[in-house]
């Protein structure tokens, strides 16, 4: 079982997508888990950000049923993969790896290297979800295709 957690700031709008989208994408493959989180706990237990369900619906995903959580420790003993929507939150991440703790954090973007983004806008200042579900989308596609290629 590969368990993959996508990891933004507040896990309403970013990370709540790419797991809804990369789970879509993935289809059947029972395989695969998906989770997200935020690397701050404003949101814990909210729904995502109402403009991004409603791009996303308009894409035929589904949203609605995520709640938010914070990323904490004890996710790099829970998955295989910890993918970051920028930067900051895999700095954020690795500032919190446990000692010993082998678990691969990257860059959603990582995945999709000829976008020409190093990281996945946040669209709750951007205001530009389209934009973001765009890139997550290919960020998937690749992370997907990666995954298949192991």
């Amino acid at each position: 079982m590969t368990a993959i957690l996508f990891v933004c700031l507040g896990n309403i709008c970013r990370s709540p997508t790419a797991e809804a989208v990369t789970r879509a994408l993935a289809g059947t493959e029972t395989q695969l888990t998906f989770d997200s989180a935020g690397t701050a706990g404003w949101h814990v237990g909210d729904a995502p950000y109402p403009q991004m369900c409603a791009a996303a619906q308009a894409r035929g995903y589904a949203l609605s049923g995520l709640r938010a959580r914070q990323f904490s420790p004890r996710d790099f003993g829970q998955f295989s993969l910890i993918v970051a929507m920028d930067k900051a939150n895999l700095t954020e991440v690795e500032a919190q790896r446990p000692i010993g703790a082998t678990t691969p954090a990257r860059r959603f973007t990582d995945f999709a290297p000829d976008t020409g983004f190093d990281h996945v806008p946040d669209p709750y200042y951007t205001r530009d979800f389209d934009q973001a579900l765009d890139l997550v989308e290919v960020c998937a596609r690749g992370l997907l295709s990666d995954l298949r290629s192991d």
